[in-house]
């Protein structure tokens, strides 16, 4: 897997080219916890068009340094790595917290993107303190994948999920949880002017559609998509609509 190096660490990700040079390069970012596995679809479809990029965190995935508990550190990164690995403007796609991250980073480095996709997130992400308590206190409940999967998820899928649960420090799951529950962009998203494609699942427990339709109603420039049958996990649950959604944007900008 290639890697970047800033500050003296390593940061690794994952990346998908098509054969002639391409336009528009993707860059995915994962949400609380996860890492670039999440965005596997997204690389192997949209890869055979576009640069496609996907990143883990710090401390998260193969990434070295440290889970962040503020999405303002997470978004500096976002920076630095950009500036490294591609040193041109980009397509910031986001689900969740990594949503979040490419909201607050298209609000302060507009002229680094030249186009957002917001995929279930919302510009203000409250966390519930029992859940961060318990996270806080190294406990993680498997049954929670139910919260992010809706009920048309095959079984396969909410296995391998908690899977990756088990497999994962409760310690970052605090972090990434506490820079959400302290993001509130809602009096200031209006700003952003870039190109934004708004993605929302229909039966979405965790980032209801409410928010993505928010995030659409108040972003000038920007489409709203919602996808049925998905919860959450919409770029694992529903991939091919996912991409295509994609696909359809990147090539209209």
């Amino acid at each position: 897997m290639p890697k970047v190096i800033i500050d003296k660490k390593s940061y690794h990700y994952a990346a998908s080219a098509p054969a002639s040079d391409g336009e528009n390069p993707l860059l995915f970012i994962h949400g609380s916890g996860g890492s670039q596995a999440i965005w596997t679809n997204q690389l192997a479809g949209l890869g055979q068009n576009f640069l496609t990029l996907a990143v883990d965190l710090p401390g998260h995935g193969d990434s070295e340094g440290a889970p962040c508990p503020e999405v303002e550190k997470y978004s500096d990164f976002i920076f630095d790595f950009t500036e490294r690995a591609l040193g041109a403007k980009v397509i910031l796609a986001g689900h969740s917290l990594g949503g979040a991250i490419a909201i607050d980073f298209a609000l302060r480095f507009p002229d680094k993107l030249s186009g957002l996709i917001l995929i279930c997130t919302g510009a203000k992400l409250r966390v519930s303190p029992f859940i961060l308590e318990n996270c806080k206190a190294g406990k993680l409940f498997p049954e929670s994948v139910n919260f992010s999967y809706s009920d048309f998820a095959s079984p396969d899928l909410k296995k391998q999920a908690i899977l990756e649960l088990e497999n994962t420090d409760p310690h970052i799951y605090y972090n990434d949880f506490l820079a959400c529950d302290n993001f509130n962009r809602l009096d200031r998203i209006g700003i952003i002017t870039l190109p934004t494609l708004v993605i929302g699942a229909a039966n979405d427990l965790l980032t209801p559609a409410k928010y993505s339709q928010y995030l659409a109603d108040n972003i000038p420039n920007s489409q709203l998509r919602i996808i049925e049958q998905s919860g959450h996990m919409v770029m694992r649950e529903q991939p091919e609509q996912v991409n295509a959604l994609i696909k359809e944007f990147v090539m209209s900008l």
